[in-house]
């Protein structure tokens, strides 16, 4: 990258106004720096305690789910391939209405399915059959391979109060990069 290329880069984050981007591998600790850092610029932009409070737990649950369910490519054969396929992307974006919650992850193709599914019976819901859906897996719901029970995409369609807006884009044959935009408003 030049270094023009590094202003227009500025440029371009200032006017879409992303107040933070992060692209690389998601650890415990920079969920807990990335969450004070959303708190204070939460409070420097002066938002309602009762929007602050929605954004900060939809936050915490996309974060989550990178740290949890990201899968390395399959193809990646050196060691910086395989740190690199193991990291993810996220960026917040305040737009003049809401908060906007974008993450990008590689995920297994055949995971893909499922999850589509799972996200497209989410987005078919209302409110209060989101939170039925809920209540449901939380007492019926089994433990994953990776110690989750399915619950944080239900709890983001929840606490944000809109569709989750996402798309799978083919890597390969066996790897997908998941895109996902929560607006939080």
């Amino acid at each position: 990258m030049s270094l023009k290329e590094i202003y227009n880069l500025y440029k371009t984050m200032e006017e879409e106004n992303i107040l933070i981007s992060f692209k690389g591998v998601v650890t415990s600790e920079l969920l807990s720096s990335v969450l004070q850092i959303m708190e204070a610029k939460m409070d420097s932009l002066d938002e309602s305690p009762k929007t602050k409070k929605k954004v900060f737990n939809v936050l915490v649950e996309c974060l989550q789910n990178l740290y949890h369910h990201i899968d390395p490519l399959e193809d990646a054969n050196r060691e910086f391939d395989m740190l690199e396929s193991k990291s993810a992307l996220f960026m917040i974006v305040k737009t003049e209405d809401a908060f906007l919650i974008r993450t990008g992850n590689y995920i297994k193709t055949e995971a893909s399915i499922e999850l589509g599914r799972r996200l497209d019976l989410i987005n078919s819901k209302d409110k209060d059959e989101l939170r039925e859906m809920y209540q449901q897996v939380l007492n019926n719901g089994h433990i994953s391979s990776k110690g989750t029970a399915g619950l944080g995409m239900i709890d983001i369609a929840r606490k944000s109060g809109n569709k989750l807006d996402y798309e799978f884009l083919k890597i390969n044959d066996t790897d997908t990069f998941f895109c996902l935009n929560v607006t939080v408003n």
